[in-house]
Parts: structure tokens; sequence; C-alpha cells
């Protein structure tokens, strides 16, 4: 029979020894929460398996511990800052020893907890099922090595969101401030621009269309046939995307074709979601909004002034629907837009163009330092 791993593939230098195999219940004790309704309003947070959910006067730890889940969410551990309460849904984890709770926390992020669910409905664990995984231990100094990598990969992680939070919020003021209101002028504007912004349909100066309403059969692979799901935060989403045939690909398309610089919007579910096309595509659409590029604006300006809160107020104001609300092609061919001259959309769509650049690269620099550490965490744990 052959040996079993004791060595993880990835360690720092100096480090030979195997890890030790136990169970989880012999290095880290696991705490129920309770409930927190006599308890007065305080300063300790208390939590569920959903995060913070309010603060209270008394506390159930004053050592940090590791939440997961006991009902419900059981697969997405977190890490508890002491001191804090959490709810009866929720186990807290505390170390054992000599154990680094450092070094347990990405450890519990690598346990495939669904594998452990022991309910048909509504996923659940209990403590001896915990208790009983098997789990591999270097020694404490080794522990506390990796556990200090983790901590400053997540750091940087943490400040990286931080900084793209800030660059989304700064837009999102900004939007309110250089987009003209029914006044006809913008508070904030670029130097040498004066006149009154022009009040239109945007099916005035737009040819608005939506994609197939039929249902054609789909295939395992072939044309993606994107929905308003899949139009998502400024770009196109393909999670979840079905296909179709060549032909029904080419049908669909002598009635909505896409093409670069067109801007798409969600019309059932995600509401209102855009993306801007910034490539040549190669999908039909069903059940979106197709906003043609033309002569009479800047697709930029118009991309931006379509994400301004008056836009969306105005689109989703009495939906129609009941369970599943959707907006019509009448209504957004007659959402209100405000027109500056051709230069100042220019500009405008210009400086938002940069703005989205520049959260865009912060985006994909979160993704590699997460790609990194999920990478870390198959390689440094057995």
């Amino acid at each position: 029979m052959k040996d079993e791993k004791k060595v993880p593939k990835l360690r720092f230098k100096g480090f030979t020894d195997d890890w030790e195999q136990c169970k989880l219940g012999d290095v880290a004790k696991i705490n129920s929460g309770k409930d927190y309704k006599g308890l007065q309003p305080g300063k300790i947070p208390v939590y569920g398996t959903g995060g913070y959910m309010l603060s209270v006067n008394d506390k159930l730890s004053d050592i940090d511990a590791i939440g997961i889940g006991r009902k419900g969410t059981i697969d997405k551990p977190y890490y508890l800052n002491a001191p804090f309460w959490t709810v009866d849904t929720l186990f807290y984890v505390t170390p054992r020893g000599t154990v680094d709770i450092s070094f347990m926390f990405p450890l519990f992020k690598n346990i495939n907890w669904k594998r452990y669910d022991e309910s048909t409905g509504v996923p659940s664990l209990s403590k001896n099922t915990i208790k009983k995984i098997r789990v591999s231990f270097p020694q404490n100094n080794e522990q506390v090595k990796i556990g200090d990598l983790f901590q400053k990969i997540t750091q940087i992680i943490t400040l990286h969101e931080e900084k793209k939070h800030q660059l989304e919020r700064l837009k999102s003021a900004l939007l309110q401030k250089m987009f003209a209101d029914e006044s006809g002028y913008p508070v904030v504007r670029f130097e040498g621009f004066s006149d009154e912004w022009e009040q239109r349909k945007l099916g005035e100066v737009a040819d608005v269309r939506d994609g197939t309403h039929d249902s054609p059969r789909y295939i395992n692979e072939g044309y993606p046939l994107l929905t308003s799901k899949n139009v998502d935060n400024g770009y196109i989403n393909y999670d979840d995307v079905k296909y179709v045939s060549e032909n029904d690909y080419v049908q669909i398309n002598k009635r909505s074709k896409v093409d670069i610089n067109d801007i798409l919007m969600g019309m059932i579910g995600t509401i209102g979601n855009l993306a801007l096309i910034r490539e040549e595509p190669d999908f039909a659409i069903k059940n979106v909004a197709l906003i043609k590029h033309t002569s009479n604006f800047d697709y930029q300006f118009l991309f931006q002034e379509l994400q301004t809160s008056a836009i969306s107020k105005e689109l989703l104001s009495g939906m129609d629907g009941g369970t599943q609300k959707f907006v019509s092609l009448k209504k957004i061919r007659n959402l209100s837009v405000m027109l500056p001259s051709e230069n100042e959309q220019k500009q405008i769509g210009a400086f938002f163009k940069q703005f989205d650049s520049l959260i865009a690269l912060h985006q994909r620099k979160l993704d590699l330092l997460k790609e990194q550490k999920k990478g870390f965490l198959q390689k440094m744990f057995i």
C-alpha cells in the first residue's frame, strides 16, 4: 500500500519534517454560539453565517477564533477578531495548545466543507463531524511562517479592494455632478463649456432595439446567446451562457446585430445593467436592449450617462411584471437623456473611460492576487 503524502508540494526553505496527521478536534475546540436577544446594545459585534449582524454588551470569546456555519452557509469560514458573540447557527473555533490560528484559518479555507454536509435540506454541520475531520499540521514554527504569509496576502487583497471601492465611490459621486439635471446644467464642468444641455428621448438619438423573443434550440457548442444576466457592470459575463447554432445566430442577428461601441442594457432581472461592446462580438442576444451607436452622440458619454442615478430612478419606476420584473423597450426608448455639445460629450466620455480603465486595472490585480492565494492554498497544505 502506497504511503500517504505527509509533506506539502511547496514549503519555506529549511523545513523538511513530515506533517503530523490528526483529527481537527485534537488541535481545535469547536464552540457553540448562543442567542443574543437577552443582551443590551453595546460595542461587541455579533456574527452569524452571513457575517456581522449588530453589537451587544457581552462577549462569548476574548480570544480570536474562526467562524464556521452550523446551519445554512457551512462552506465560508471567516476570521473573528475578539471580543465577539456568535449566534447559534455559527460555531466559533479556537486553537488548542500551541496551534497558531493564523495557520488554522487558511487550513479551514482549504477544507471542502460541503463534503461533510449532514442534511438533505438546509446544509448543516455538527460538532462531532467537525472534530473527526482529518487534517495535517506541521511544527509550530512552520505554522507561524505559513500563517504570516497568508495574513500578508489577505492584507494586500484587502488594500486593493479598498482602493477599487474608493475609485467606484468617487466615480459615482462625479457621475451625479458632471451630468446635467432638469435645469440643463451640471454642477461640475470642464473649463470652456457653459452652454445649456439639450434634453432628448433616448430613442430620438439612438436606434434602440432588443434581441430575439423566440426560444431557439440550445446546443452544447456554438455561438453564445446572451440574456440580461450576462450584462454585468459594464462588461459581458459569460457565466451560465447558452449556445445556439450558426443558423439561429445568423437569423437573430438579422434583427439585432451587435457591433463595437454599441451598448447593451438588461431588461429582465438585472434591469438597467450595462455592457459597452469594446471588441468585435461573436454572440447574439435575447431579452436584452441594444442601443446602437450613431453619430448623434459620443458612445462613451452615453454609456456613462446611462449609469447616473437619474436614469436608474426613471428606469426602475413603475416596472412591469409580477414576480419577474421587466422593463419594456418603449420605456427604454423614452428615457430622458441630457446632451451637451459634441466636444463636451467627448471630454466627459474620455474622462470616465480613464476612470473605468483604472478600476478595471485594480480588478485585474485583485483577480491575480486571489488566484495566487488559491494556488498557495493548494500547494502549501496537505
